[in-house]
């Protein structure tokens, strides 16, 4: 049976995969020739030329990150095309520069909650006894609905 598949294989002038075929005395080569295009939607297309040059329009977000990281002085000096790499350049400076940001954000917050927190303690506040001051004013307005209800 497949000695039958095998010659219907040759006879049509195309190879297939070895796991299809089970034998071992036939090439192992697959044949491509389904996978090419035609030498006609090869040819330019005549609208269109061949030859690009690199670049990437740039948006007007990505003109202001290129304002912003600093590759550019003026609007006007960023060209019409720039290219992929100095997008990402920009990108990956401003990115830096963010983290920067929050992270003296970050320590500014934790020095200001220092200095309420010993603010807080020279006018002799705490959680401790703020909490004890709630739970007795909780526990007095128990006491008085339950006493009001005849």
């Amino acid at each position: 049976m497949w000695g039958r598949a095998d010659r219907a294989v040759k006879m049509l002038g195309r190879n297939i995969p070895s796991i299809l075929r089970m034998s071992k005395e036939v090439d192992l080569k697959i044949s491509r020739r389904l996978c090419i295009k035609p030498q006609e939607e090869r040819q330019l297309q005549p609208g269109r030329s061949h030859l690009r040059v690199p670049g990437h329009k740039p948006t007007d977000w990505e003109k202001r990150f290129l304002l912003w990281a600093g590759h550019f002085k003026k609007p006007e000096d960023i060209p019409q095309t720039v290219s992929i790499e100095t997008i990402r350049a920009a990108k990956t400076t401003l990115r830096v520069k963010f983290s920067y940001v929050m992270i003296a954000l970050t320590v500014l917050g934790c020095v200001a909650m220092v200095v309420r927190g010993k603010q807080a303690i020279k006018r002799h506040e705490s959680l401790t006894s703020i909490n004890l001051e709630k739970k007795a004013q909780w526990r007095e307005e128990a006491l008085q609905s339950t006493s009001a209800k005849p």
